[in-house]
């Protein structure tokens, strides 16, 4: 596929981004803001792109990463520490499992299984894991308190589905 129709046809996805793009954000601006670097990044590494490959998919994994990036360089400058998922942060009980390697399988598939789930609902997570109440998650992520409580819910629920073979 050749450049200008490559860029036409990563045009076409705009409208799509954009509502990914306010499912994260939940603000105009920035999800705007944010379609803008995906598309960008799409044009620069458009020749890691495979052709007959899903460019949906490609150019929302962009998105989802670039959210994630911008959201943890935010989280820096405002002061707030946020941890970058590691196998090693979830200990696993030794009556789980006494064979380090299997510990380590098993902290990567808490890995994966939290980068499954869309960031909207895996932040909230994280952040109540890290030991944060409610209401500080609330204000840190300007949400409604509800709305804190339901996208950990869903998380959780999201991570006992993909966990299921330990439980």
């Amino acid at each position: 596929m050749n450049t200008i129709a490559f860029d036409t046809e990563i045009c076409t996805y705009r409208n799509k981004l954009m509502q990914s793009a306010l499912q994260f954000t939940h603000d105009h601006d920035d999800a705007s803001d944010l379609v803008q670097d995906t598309l960008v990044k799409a044009i620069r590494y458009e020749n890691s792109f495979g052709e007959g490959t899903n460019l949906q998919a490609w150019l929302y994994t962009i998105m989802k990463n670039t959210f994630i990036n911008n959201y943890r360089s935010l989280g820096r400058r405002a002061g707030v520490f946020i941890k970058d998922v590691d196998p090693w942060l979830y200990p696993v009980n030794d009556a789980t499992s006494k064979n380090e390697g299997e510990c380590k399988m098993i902290g990567e598939d808490i890995t994966k299984a939290l980068d499954s789930i869309q960031p909207a609902y895996a932040i909230p997570f994280l952040r109540y894991f890290e030991g944060y109440k409610y209401h500080e998650i609330a204000e840190e992520l300007d949400l409604p308190i509800g709305t804190v409580k339901t996208r950990i819910h869903l998380a959780r629920k999201a991570l006992k589905n993909r966990l299921k073979m330990y439980a």
